[in-house]
């Protein structure tokens, strides 16, 4: 009995590992276009076994190698697998029954991760180009020596007290001096009129000179930024503002090494490294085009020692492991531009754009203006793109939708490409949203919808036994067309019916770790309570008593709660996408992907802007709005509601969402 107890055990752990096995399969052919094959080959796949979940080049080796001889060990950055190939058949067999649901920790850090192995029959060694620099960037290796570099560190006086913009004090990720000029974070520039005394720190002129003599430099720069990063600090990607700075850019890396990670507009990225006590040169395409930031780790991918590289097979990519940061400090130097740029770059510059920054809405008018503009007629723009990227529904919203009566009667308000309307055959769904163009994609797939605004629904009030809005209201501008979102969701139900509604939360999660805001904000949410009681109230056309937030108490819940600008600045930011939001109302780039079929119709302002993209052979830039909600926010504008119970309050899959019901 004994025996057949643990046989049994053993038959539902290697099930369970087939089924994990099948998972990684299905997983690396859909979101990596690899294929496994079920016979065996000289080759496996590494299911977790890679540089972009932890696993280091060393590791991974010393553990196949077990197994047999190596030919080969494909490790490409920052992908969550690996490939080895056996020089025997037998090598990779044995590997595949024996490594299969192997357990490792990962160094340096207490977390483990299973590895999965499968067998392929075409290895991308071809594919696995190395990355070419950009255009105009140069990487001059020991521009100085370790005794230039230890006078220039010791020449920092972190301690010295400063007079500290608001701008400066609020970058709490890194250690920050500015010297000839202060950049400004708040508007990504510099005050031309108001030098900081003292310009250049005197032990640059040799380094500077140095510069200018070996042609890296045509002018001598005046403002200096040094920065100092501790491992696991980053800078998000940007481009220097143009109208800022002149085109040359330079910067000292010392202390130690690092990678920065480029990105053109169109996708393709690079990531170089800048050795310790190296010069990083920024010239044309590289300064004004691509995009350059630090990704805030702990490792970077780099390329292994001799001692770690196996196999001559694309030993110039395959060769990679991981490296642990250390303390670096940059030295970037810059010449203040006196002149608006004309730069061959129109779409990324600030002095040739057409189309200005539009400006926080002061009123109903400018807030309906502003969604026109940056929410309807990019949502026209993208609906083809849009709809492709979407097509795998929540699971949270599923259940929702399954534990609903059979037969109940659903609407769903701002239903995009329709996902949801086909998740149960039990329900009458019907679906709505404000892009004709995402409207005809749901009845090119026979789904119930129809076009309208979210806040006029032309649907009998009580009708709906539930009513789901995902990701929607969080496109409203202000705080009352926020509030006549929902009522008008609540209008729709029956007494008894329930809504689902998802928002943008501020407090987003990044390579599976929460956000700095998930901790901070979670000690403001009895202050989110507290502010219940600022709502008043006031009656509506029909006598009916409503809740909305004064104005007061508007601002005062944003300062409170979620730690941004107290005021809202007056010209809306652009979001930095796959980085944290600095502000709750902001715009958020989508890249329209190319080779998208467009919509024949293009609005006069879209029209230019893809054309300018277009004569750059770029993808075209659009920019949608957004209000992202911190923890409590969206609860609280709940509460201030008449005849609604908040049965649960969730965060999920970086949204904030609510359940209520209609008493």
């Amino acid at each position: 009995m004994e025996i057949d107890n643990i046989s049994q055990k053993l038959s539902k752990t290697e099930k369970k590992l087939r089924q994990k096995q099948t998972k990684a399969r299905y997983t690396l052919l859909k979101h990596e276009d690899i294929e496994c094959v079920s016979y065996p080959t000289k080759s496996l796949v590494v299911a977790n076994g890679g540089l972009g979940n932890g696993v280091s080049r060393c590791q991974l080796l010393c553990l196949v190698e077990e197994c047999g001889l190596v030919e080969a060990l494909l490790m490409p950055p920052n992908k969550p697998y690996s490939f080895v190939k056996y020089g025997m058949m037998e090598e990779s067999k044995r590997a595949y029954d024996s490594l299969n649901g192997k357990e490792i920790m990962l160094e340096g850090s207490s977390q483990n991760v299973i590895l999965y192995f499968n067998y392929v029959e075409k290895v991308p060694w071809e594919d696995m180009a190395p990355a070419v620099l950009p255009p105009g960037l140069r990487v001059i290796e020991e521009l100085v020596s370790p005794e230039e570099e230890r006078q220039l560190l010791d020449s920092i006086d972190w301690s010295e007290d400063e007079v500290l913009s608001n701008a400066q004090k609020s970058l709490k990720h890194r250690r920050v001096k500015h010297f000839g000029y202060e950049f400004r974070y708040d508007n990504n520039n510099v005050d031309r009129d108001r030098p900081l005394p003292g310009g250049l720190p005197d032990i640059c002129n040799t380094l500077l000179a140095k510069c200018l003599e070996m042609e890296y430099i045509k002018q001598k720069p005046d403002q200096l930024t040094i920065n100092q990063y501790e491992p696991g600090q980053g800078i998000p990607p940007h481009i220097d503002t143009h109208s800022a700075f002149e085109d040359e850019i330079i910067s000292l890396s010392l202390g130690a090494e690092i990678v920065m990670d480029f990105k053109h507009p169109d996708g393709h990225a690079a990531a170089v490294m800048l050795p310790q006590r190296s010069l990083l040169v920024m010239t044309g395409e590289s300064r004004y085009l691509w995009s350059h930031g630090i990704t805030p780790r702990k490792f970077d991918v780099v390329q292994a020692s001799e001692g770690q590289k196996v196999g001559a097979l694309r030993a110039d990519i395959g060769d990679l492991t991981l490296n642990k940061r250390r303390k670096r400090t940059s030295f970037t130097f810059r010449k203040v531009r006196r002149s608006p740029c004309n730069c061959s770059y129109p779409s990324v510059c600030d002095s040739q754009h057409k189309d200005p920054a539009p400006a926080f809405p002061d009123n109903d008018r400018e807030a309906s203006h502003l969604e026109e503009k940056y929410v309807h007629e990019v949502y026209e723009e993208i609906a083809q793109h849009f709809s492709s990227t979407r097509h795998s529904p929540w699971p949270r919203v599923v259940e929702f939708l399954r534990a609903l009566p059979r037969g109940a009667v659903v609407a769903d308000i701002g239903c995009g490409n329709g996902k949801y309307l086909a998740v149960s055959k039990d329900l009458f769904m019907f679906g709505c949203d404000r892009s004709k163009n995402l409207v005809d994609i749901c009845g090119e797939k026979g789904f119930q919808a129809f076009m309208c605004d979210a806040l006029s629904v032309p649907v009998r009030s009580g009708s709906c036994d539930a009513c789901i809005s995902i990701a929607v209201i969080h496109h409203f501008s202000t705080p009352e067309r926020r509030l006549t979102a929902l009522r008008e969701l609540l209008r729709l139900l029956r007494p008894g019916g329930r809504a689902l509604i998802y928002v943008w939360a501020m407090e987003q999660e990044y390579n599976k770790q929460k956000s700095k805001y998930l901790k901070e904000k979670r000690a403001c949410k009895n202050k989110v309570e507290d502010l219940n009681n600022d709502a008043m109230k006031e009656t509506d056309d029909n006598g009916c008593q409503s809740s909305v937030y004064p104005d007061e108490g508007v601002s005062q819940y944003k300062g409170r709660c979620c730690s941004v600008n107290e005021a809202v600045h007056p010209k809306l930011p652009v979001h930095t996408n796959r980085t944290s939001f600095d502000s709750q109302d902001l715009l958020v780039p989508w890249h329209l992907k190319d080779g998208t079929k467009k919509n024949a119709g293009h609005t006069k302002s879209h029209q230019s802007l893809a054309s300018s993209a277009n004569s750059q052979g770029l993808s075209p830039v659009f920019h949608r709005y957004y209000h992202v909600f911190c923890e409590g926010e969206l609860e609280l504008a709940c509460k201030t509601l008449d005849c609604i119970k908040l049965q649960e309050s969730y965060y999920d899959q970086g949204n904030w969402c609510v359940v209520l019901e209609k008493q």
